[in-house]
């Protein structure tokens, strides 16, 4: 593996940025500090004026491989994240097969190891019919076991009660759920079939996914953590009511219920429909201005712990299909930091904030192994960011494999430029070297 050296960095880095140098050796970050230019290196960087970041870690994308590869690829996908700054990710086990058996897990972890230019990690699956399987789940090479509390792809909905129980009593490691009142849901999908007819405008969406559904499940979630202890994490949650649910009076690592918000719920409001219809559609919905608002502080105050995507790539042909045959879900991978990046343009969030819900939170969270900060000894996922750059997210830049992005038309003033993983520069000024993959990530559990 080449040494590399980055030079008159300013380093974002554990609540802190200061000005130092970079050297990388054997994929490690084998020191961090001043004239470091003597250092023996095989390339050599002069960040002066960029902003040196840990890499951002992504935990929960769909990459859709295997059974969806017409929508994306772990390879495209991948390399999508990697140009927006995402070193590591975990996906989602609602493919076609969905991922409920241990080898179909094992086979998504083979392709990864042939095709992804990020590190990587892939959730286990849990159904209403398969706990015994998902139990067999090693935590220290998994990233956690999903279940869907609401509805999904496939035999991934786990709607019994007494399956539910057991799950949150026997689960050794970390639970991500995804919740949504399927009851509520089907309810307000009768009735808004019954008031709209066949072909709505989107704005629909947050009023048949709306809060009580969220909120009914998510404390059921809460309450099932609560009574057995278990380890369990809620990904992106959408509305001001959930807030609620999650504690912001101890460290991260003392959490045993943690909360994620995702940039879309950040970003869009129920008044973006008029404009991106279901471009926007996803689960849960994008809701009121109210929500996205009190979502933006409870990150900020620390009720709400990372920052993700859930990326979720369809074709345009299935996304322009009506209200009710568009599936829900869309590409964030590349634009992600770079939106975050635009709010602290804004003065809304600082960038010590950023990489704390992007880079250090995920691994607290998951207690991943030697990443999510810029330590010596630690591997070497790094994102090199020009803060004076600007450019148009446009067809002819996009990298996801569906084509197009919710941000199209979007000036974004900040560009990532260099970005290595596990010690291999793969990003440089919009060209890819892809002569080494990822790796897969364990855990200290």
């Amino acid at each position: 593996m080449k040494k590399i050296l980055i030079l008159n960095a300013n380093i974002v880095n554990e609540g802190r940025i200061s000005s130092g140098d970079i050297f990388i050796e054997n994929g490690f970050i084998a020191e961090i500090g001043h004239n470091l230019s003597s250092k023996p290196a095989d390339k050599i960087i002069d960040a002066k004026g960029k902003y040196l970041i840990p890499g951002v870690i992504d935990d929960q994308v769909h990459f859709r491989e295997p059974g969806l590869t017409h929508k994306a690829t772990i390879y495209s996908e991948a390399k999508a994240a990697v140009a927006g700054g995402i070193t590591s990710f975990m996906e989602m086990p609602n493919t076609v097969p969905n991922t409920l058996t241990q080898e179909l897990l094992a086979e998504k972890y083979t392709r990864a190891s042939q095709t992804s230019l990020a590190n990587y990690s892939f959730f286990m699956g849990v159904s209403n019919d398969n706990l015994q399987e998902a139990l067999k789940t090693d935590p220290k090479n998994v990233c956690g076991l999903k279940v869907f509390m609401g509805s999904s792809t496939g035999n991934m909905l786990v709607d019994n009660e007494k399956t539910l129980e057991e799950i949150f009593k026997n689960a050794g490691m970390l639970i991500a759920t995804h919740c949504e009142d399927e009851q509520t849901i089907q309810r307000n999908t009768a009735l808004a079939k019954e008031k709209y007819g066949e072909n709505p405008a989107s704005s629909i969406h947050p009023i048949i996914r709306n809060e009580e559904a969220c909120y009914k499940s998510s404390s059921m979630a809460v309450a099932l953590a609560k009574k057995f202890n278990s380890r369990l994490h809620i990904l992106h949650i959408s509305t001001e009511e959930e807030i609620s649910l999650f504690d912001n009076s101890k460290p991260l690592s003392e959490k045993r219920i943690t909360a994620e918000v995702c940039v879309h719920h950040l970003w869009f409001d129920s008044g973006d429909y008029d404009r991106l219809g279901t471009r926007i559609k996803w689960n849960p919905a994008v809701k009121e201005k109210r929500h996205k608002e009190a979502l933006f502080k409870a990150m900020l105050d620390d009720h709400l712990d990372i920052i993700a995507t859930d990326h979720a790539p369809h074709t345009m042909e299935e996304k322009s299909q009506n209200y009710w045959k568009a599936p829900s879900g869309g590409p964030l991978v590349q634009h992600s930091l770079n939106a975050m990046l635009e709010f602290y343009k804004q003065g809304k969030i600082s960038l010590e904030k950023i990489v704390e819900k992007m880079s250090h939170n995920p691994a607290i969270c998951f207690q991943i192994e030697k990443r999510g900060y810029i330590r010596e000894g630690y591997w070497a996922d790094l994102v090199l960011v020009d803060l004076g750059a600007s450019y148009e997210v446009a067809k002819n830049n996009i990298l996801y494999q569906c084509g197009w992005s919710p941000f199209e038309g979007v000036n974004f003033h900040s560009k990532v430029t260099h970005t290595f993983v596990s010690g291999n520069l793969v990003y440089e000024d919009g060209k890819f070297d892809e002569s080494n993959y990822g790796k897969r990530l364990s855990f200290n559990r």
